[in-house]
């Protein structure tokens, strides 16, 4: 099933949202549209790419992300589209598709070459990338595109071991998925030891602890807290595990 999902640093408060639904919803009314989120690490394409990554595999094959944190729009970035593993994924080439590119087995990169009459120098989600989306949505985008090679990410790493994004709760997602040789060690951040848990209710209430999260992300919380004040956490903050459980 064909959808478009949302993924932007523009905020829920302000038009640009709504705005982009409008297109969406002009160029191909029988596609759904979800906003996934709208509050990436704003202009932060780096960690945000991240977050994207981990939250694609919550969606099926023939999705369509319009991705969007581009602090570098009307500028010389390029305009593209990534087919990944059967997902497509279309926003600016600043670096926000690089990890799901790293993640997948196979992938074809396009610039977009397509430009509309008129197009906003601030706001290429409305006026570029979203009708692009749409148009793939319908299966009307074959003039739009010209395919390229990419051999420049070899040395993107695979994986973040910083802070990329905290939610509604207070607690920090970080760009490090998970992996059975984290089990039992002691993480470390801002020189603070933190211990792992399964679940909220294995710690006692205000008590910190780091778990894998739905997405497969090394994640820190407090039950009924929030990490992120309490433990006072930023964005970009690196983690590491203590060579001992």
């Amino acid at each position: 099933m064909t959808q478009i999902v949302l993924f932007t640093d523009f905020g829920s408060s302000g038009p640009y949202i709504g705005q982009m639904e409008s297109v969406l919803r002009q160029l191909a009314p029988n596609v759904p549209v979800i906003n996934l989120l709208s509050n990436a690490p704003a202009a932060d394409p780096r960690l945000s790419s991240y977050l994207l990554a981990a939250l694609r595999h919550s969606f099926p094959v023939n999705s369509i992300f319009l991705a969007v944190v581009d602090p570098g729009v009307g500028g010389i970035r390029r305009a593209v589209v990534l087919q990944a593993d059967g997902q497509t994924f279309v926003g600016p080439d600043n670096g926000l598709l690089n990890t799901v590119a790293v993640h997948s087995q196979d992938t074809q990169w396009s610039e977009i070459i397509w430009r509309p009459e008129q197009c906003s120098m601030s706001f290429h989600g409305r006026d570029l990338f979203a009708p692009v989306a749409a148009k793939l949505a319908i299966n009307a985008g074959n003039d739009l595109l010209r395919p390229f090679d990419r051999n420049d990410l070899s040395a993107w790493p695979q994986d973040m071991a910083e802070v990329i994004y905290f939610d509604y709760y207070g607690n920090a997602m970080t760009g490090l998925r998970y992996s059975i040789a984290f089990s039992g060690k002691t993480l470390i951040i801002n020189d603070i030891t933190i211990q792992q848990a399964d679940t909220f209710g294995a710690v006692e209430e205000q008590q910190v602890f780091w778990y894998k999260n739905s997405s497969g992300l090394v994640e820190i919380a407090v039950n009924k807290g929030r990490a992120e004040q309490q433990l006072s956490l930023k964005l970009g903050m690196p983690i590491i595990f203590s060579a001992e459980c």
